[in-house]
């Protein structure tokens, strides 16, 4: 059985040397190439073509997740793509998996959680880090397909106005201090009210929320400029 194919997207070197390093070090992968930007990227898939591509988020000039979308919308074969940040910004996670990413995973993560990451990803699971479920991403798939809401059920019923506010924000792709911006409040304000909300959905970080609130259809999947509440 072949090794599977990995290219390495990062703009930093040291990032690139060590992911190589790790990707090497396992008999059944190998490294094919590295980019330092999302262009690059493209090119450097398109003549290597990989199994699974490990994608950095934030690079200048083209970043990941529209590398991402370009590469899985390009001809021939599509590889498996695993985004790879070193933020906990939640809200790249709906953009990876709208461009087409398989997986999301924090580059703090060790090792040997990187590499069955590699090989989940190149086996046509869908991955996200840190606890969301493949059932979850599935049904978010469908309903980007399918866009049909249901009242949005308990718990997501006893969230106040603000609350509700809150997690339209979330959904399309707010910081927190995009939001108090926007909502006119502190951002002290706007983490204390995400605290509530992530604490009356019964989930533990803001993708979960996010991906609970598509789950729930709470938000209309796919728009991301006037997100309607049921």
């Amino acid at each position: 059985m072949s090794a599977l194919r990995v290219v390495v997207v990062d703009d930093q070197a040291v990032i690139r040397g060590g992911l190589r390093m790790i990707v090497d070090n396992e008999a059944d992968l190998t490294t094919v190439g590295e980019a330092a930007d999302g262009a690059e990227a493209m090119r450097v898939v398109a003549a290597a073509t990989p199994d699974v591509v490990l994608m950095d988020v934030r690079m200048p000039g083209m970043d990941g997740i529209e590398a991402t979308r370009r590469i899985l919308a390009a001809d021939g074969p599509a590889p498996a793509v695993l985004v790879l940040t070193t933020f906990e910004d939640d809200e790249y996670v709906f953009g990876a998996l709208r461009a087409g990413a398989s997986g999301f995973l924090l580059k703090d993560a060790t090792p040997d959680v990187l590499v069955a990451a590699i090989r989940a990803v190149a086996a046509g699971d869908a991955l996200v880090d840190p606890a969301v479920t493949r059932r979850l991403v599935e049904r978010w798939a469908e309903l980007e397909e399918h866009s049909s809401p249901a009242p949005p059920p308990e718990p997501a019923g006893g969230l106040t106005e603000r609350e509700r506010e809150i997690l339209t924000g979330l959904a399309r792709g707010r910081t927190n201090r995009q939001l108090a911006y926007e909502l006119v409040v502190s951002e002290a304000t706007v983490k204390t009210h995400v605290s509530h909300l992530l604490l009356k959905l019964g989930v533990r970080s803001r993708v979960q929320a996010v991906i609970l609130a598509y789950e729930l259809g709470m938000v209309r999947p796919g728009d991301t400029r006037d997100i309607t509440w049921n």
